[in-house]
């Protein structure tokens, strides 16, 4: 069992990395992530630091169920790219339509994690775009581009690492 369990956190560990290596090359680094959550978290904990931002962003990311989500998302933005997804999913995604929905509910599953801390820090960034992900929205409808889960994810990776803040914090 020990054997087992050593072995897990192994394939978590470099799962992770493979995580962020897909990340940064979508153009979604985890300073970024980090920079959204100290904006999110500063007002409510006046010593709060980029480097303990980081330190939560990081720990969100090494979450199985962060990764699966991730990958998942990262992975259809892709295949939408390289026009192997049939329509009218295709279009849909290249299109990131505004009704299509699935994109957040990816993204949820991440925040879900962290409560309703993580649901209400989600609605704010999906909502205003801070920083990373409205450049991630707004490059993601340029021809043949698909952020449609990224601009989700990365939102999501922030505002679960802002929750983990508040709950570690919270008095």
């Amino acid at each position: 069992m020990e054997k087992y369990r050593e072995e897990n956190r192994m394939n978590d560990a470099k799962r992770y990395e493979i995580v962020v290596e897909r990340l940064e090359s979508r153009g979604a680094k985890l300073e970024d992530m980090a920079q959204i959550t100290l904006d999110l978290q500063s007002k409510y904990l006046s010593n709060l630091t980029f480097e303990l931002c980081l330190e939560h962003v990081k720990k969100v990311v090494m979450k199985r169920e962060v990764q699966n989500a991730v990958l998942t998302g990262l992975e259809l933005d892709e295949l939408a790219e390289k026009g192997l997804i049939s329509e009218p999913l295709s279009e849909m995604l290249l299109s990131d339509y505004g009704l299509y929905g699935i994109d957040e509910v990816l993204a949820l599953a991440i925040v879900n994690v962290y409560g309703s801390i993580g649901f209400t820090n989600f609605g704010y960034v999906d909502k205003t775009k801070p920083g990373i992900i409205g450049k991630l929205d707004t490059e993601g409808k340029q021809e043949g581009k698909c952020n449609t889960f990224l601009d989700d994810i990365v939102g999501a990776i922030a505002a679960a690492a802002a929750s983990s803040i508040a709950h570690r914090f919270a008095k």
